[in-house]
């Protein structure tokens, strides 16, 4: 647990951890009904992906989740993720402005689609450079599902470890996804005041 209060907690999820439960009976073990059971009530007001750990902002009562979400649409919400990706990233900084949308025949993947996908921006900079991958800092703009992975592998540089868009060999290269949530920072959705939570990336730098 990051922060809590009355009205929201601030979590850390562990990989391999579903957000939200799915519709199958084997997929009713996650985050949210975890919660539950200490602080009955929880709601979802956004999601990381499975084989994604870090920050998560949980909200414990309607006025809350309402608020946050608004954040959320307003892009009030700012995220930022480490990840580890394969080859030498150059320049230091960049962005990537790709539209995405479902591929629906090999759901729950997403593609790259300039007629009906949705705009999606991804800011970038590089940490470090060492043994063929780039450690790098990501700022996602929009929310798009997938977004991160997809970004990175359409400019080259799939996350090590991912299942969905990394050939086998970088699928390989990592026991688990190298993407984690670092930090968070919203306004307090009842008092205004500003929070910000960080959780080190610490898988990021782990070694195989």
């Amino acid at each position: 647990m990051l922060y809590r209060d009355e009205h929201l907690l601030i979590v850390d999820k562990p990989t391999l951890l579903l957000s939200v439960p799915g519709r199958h009976p084997l997929n009713y073990d996650c985050l949210l009904n975890r919660l539950d059971r200490q602080y009955p009530g929880v709601n979802a007001v956004h999601r990381l992906d499975l084989d994604t750990s870090g920050v998560m902002v949980v909200p414990r009562n309607k006025a809350a989740l309402s608020e946050l979400a608004r954040q959320f649409q307003a892009r009030r919400i700012h995220k930022t993720y480490f990840a580890r990706v394969a080859g030498r990233l150059l320049p230091d900084t960049g962005e990537i402005t790709l539209p995405l949308t479902r591929d629906w025949p090999n759901r729950p993947r997403q593609k790259v689609c300039f007629s009906s996908g949705k705009s999606a921006l991804t800011r970038w900079r590089v940490v470090s450079r060492e043994d063929n991958t780039t450690v790098v800092e990501l700022f996602p703009v929009t929310g798009r599902s997938h977004q991160l992975r997809i970004h990175l592998k359409e400019i080259g540089h799939p996350i090590l470890g991912c299942d969905f868009y990394a050939p086998e060999d970088i699928l390989n290269a990592s026991p688990r996804l190298l993407l984690h949530a670092t930090s968070i920072a919203f306004y307090h959705p009842i008092h205004g005041q500003k929070l910000t939570a960080h959780s080190p990336p610490r898988c990021i730098y782990a070694k195989a």
